[in-house]
């Protein structure tokens, strides 16, 4: 094959995530994570052809809000260095 044409090895990170794999990336349990979609903390999936999909962009913003509500209690040095 011409070397223009080759294929580069790319990672793709995929949008879509079955509970196992959006669970790994919240760092969490599959059962905490599935707790947590129950008391509605974690979005609900949407469903392609009958399979659960957790958008990866919605995790995001899952992280996002709970660092935004958890303000640290006291300041350590590196917060004091860094200005927060």
């Amino acid at each position: 094959m011409p070397k223009g044409l080759q294929r580069q090895n790319h990672l793709i990170s995929p949008r879509g995530l079955r509970a196992d794999d959006a669970a790994s990336y919240l760092g969490m349990s599959k059962t905490k994570f599935l707790e947590l979609v129950d008391k509605g903390t974690i979005p609900r999936a949407f469903t392609i052809d009958s399979i659960k999909i957790w958008d990866r962009f919605d995790l995001d913003a899952v992280i996002d809000a709970a660092k935004e509500v958890e303000a640290p209690s006291e300041s350590n040095s590196f917060d004091k260095i860094m200005g927060r």
